[in-house]
């Protein structure tokens, strides 16, 4: 990006090209006016209802059966979606009554809608195949796909599996340039109780735009492998991965 802005630009081209060029970032919309061009608000509000929709998208779990075959459906303890936002604490706890055969797995793997539905349906099945293929000689419990869930709903979820260690891969929070990025969350002994400072957080999965699925994999592979050797997660591990490469 630095080359780029360093390069001399020809006479009469607009001098803010070459940043939108590196960047999704709203970066110097003119204006009409004491207003923004009409295009330029039109795009606002296509992005703003892009954000909307995907919050609440239905997750459709068969969407991922052709690529991650067999898994096991669970639903949160949060009825419905309007409950679910209005009430994270109820997204993070399995509805009453959840049964989930015993794995005693050295891993779990959950696929969570979170706040963004559409990030699973788009990304989250790429990003368990690669995954998975780093993790040679680990014993994998069979992949959760949860309904209306939080987070630390992948607790409950490695626990009750007995799995050593959870992978949450989650919908995260839309953005106006970003209404399809993945997240995916390592805790090391799952269990009810956990608090967020107890895991390890690798973001923006969506590729071409974030990390692609091979560098994703790549660091939670890493990170499972230190909290494999540390017996713990979260602010005691750090990720001593390379730094990503400039765009």
């Amino acid at each position: 990006m630095t080359e780029a802005l360093d390069r001399p630009l020809p006479p009469g081209d607009d001098p803010w090209s070459v940043l939108r060029s590196a960047t999704r970032a709203r970066v110097a919309l003119g204006r009409a006016g004491d207003a923004l061009p009409t295009a330029r608000e039109l795009e606002f509000r296509a992005a703003h209802a892009a954000a909307r929709d995907a919050v609440h998208q239905p997750l459709e779990a068969d969407r991922l059966r052709p690529a991650l075959g067999e898994f096991l459906e669970v639903h949160s303890a949060a009825p419905d979606r309007a409950t679910y936002l209005q009430r994270p604490d109820l997204g993070r706890r399995l509805a009453e009554g959840t049964s989930l055969p015993r794995a005693d797995a050295d891993l779990a793997v959950v696929v969570a809608d979170g706040l963004s539905p559409r990030a699973v349906h788009e990304h989250a099945a790429g990003l368990v195949t690669a995954l998975l293929e780093r993790l040679p000689g680990w014993s994998v419990a069979p992949v959760v796909v949860a309904h209306q869930a939080r987070v630390a709903l992948g607790d409950a979820v490695g626990a009750a599996l007995g799995a050593r260690a959870v992978v949450v891969l989650i919908g995260e929070r839309p953005g106006l340039s970003s209404a399809d990025s993945l997240g995916v969350y390592l805790t090391w002994d799952p269990r009810p109780g956990r608090v967020d400072s107890e895991r390890n957080c690798v973001s923006n999965v969506r590729p071409p735009h974030g990390l692609s699925y091979a560098q994703a994999a790549d660091t939670v592979a890493a990170l499972l492998g230190a909290a494999r050797e540390l017996g713990a997660s979260g602010v005691a591990l750090k990720d001593e991965g390379p730094v990503l490469p400039a765009g």
